[in-house]
């Protein structure tokens, strides 16, 4: 991992610590716990144009986990989509940034998702018609574990497959958190990349969802599965509030938490290392 790398990532972490602390509440867990995928694809992997963001044949990025819409915000920011001072209006009235990601309202956003589910049957749907306009778009999707407990996300994953869909290229957040425990305890849904390979998909296990050089390395792999038929899912083993000793602490209890103004003050200053 390069040091450009690592400083991103610490970039878009305080910048999402900040946002959510300026708004004073908000899905702290989740958000951090996928900073670093989406630094690495949108600095390492995506074809896509900060200044042309409706570019044919872009890569397109859906967050289904919607909940972490403010590190989506953050990492566009930082990609230069637009101004980082736009951050700090989030989820307010009138805003272009609200909780969950709006295709509508956004630059940079390729889907509107926020419902559980839903959002990977329309990344679905996106990288399908890519593939009928044979445009050369790649298809990244995001998805929560607790949020794979929906049916929805696996009648997606049996279209995908049955369609040849290896543009697709889905990521989990398997943090083994959620709102009311653990995965395990509400609903479990392990073995799950046994589970994702019986529906017909390539699959990725990657030991440390949270460092950014195994999460390269495992969308380059993903990358050359294009061509096979099968789409593909990477399961990243992340932390929930991952970056901030005190939120981690929290478990499940950081899912929608309340930050103060001293404890996003005391989260920066452990993400700058001071």
């Amino acid at each position: 991992m390069s040091c450009d790398m690592k400083q991103i990532c610490k970039d878009i972490r305080s910048d999402v610590v900040s946002c959510i602390g300026h708004l004073g509440v908000g899905h702290i867990g989740g958000c951090l716990s996928v900073v670093e995928l989406l630094g690495v694809l949108y600095f390492e992997h995506m074809n896509i144009d900060p200044k042309n963001p409706k570019m044919a044949g872009r890569d397109r990025f859906v967050c289904s986990k919607g909940h972490a819409g403010p590190t989506v915000y953050s990492t566009l920011a930082k990609r230069g989509y637009f101004d980082r001072e736009l951050l700090f209006t989030l989820n307010q009235g009138g805003t272009s940034l609200p909780s969950h990601c709006d295709m509508n309202l956004t630059t940079g956003i390729d889907m509107t998702t926020g419902s559980l589910g839903q959002g990977f049957s329309c990344a679905v749907g996106v990288a399908l018609g890519a593939k009928l306009e044979d445009d050369g778009a790649r298809v990244f999707a995001l998805i929560g574990d607790g949020e794979s407990q929906e049916g929805q996300i696996w009648e997606a994953a049996m279209f995908a497959a049955a369609k040849k869909l290896d543009n697709l290229i889905a990521f989990t957040d398997y943090n083994k958190l959620q709102i009311d425990g653990t995965v395990a305890e509400v609903n479990d849904i392990a073995p799950l990349g046994d589970k994702w390979a019986a529906f017909g998909w390539n699959v990725i296990d990657v030991e440390n969802g949270n460092d950014c050089a195994q999460i390269s390395e495992a969308i380059t792999k993903a990358k050359a599965n294009l061509g096979s038929g099968k789409p593909t899912m990477v399961i990243l083993n992340t932390v929930k509030g991952c970056g901030v000793s005190f939120i981690e602490a929290m478990g499940a209890g950081n899912h929608n938490s309340p930050l103060s103004a001293e404890q996003t003050a005391a989260a920066l200053a452990e993400i700058r290392g001071e």
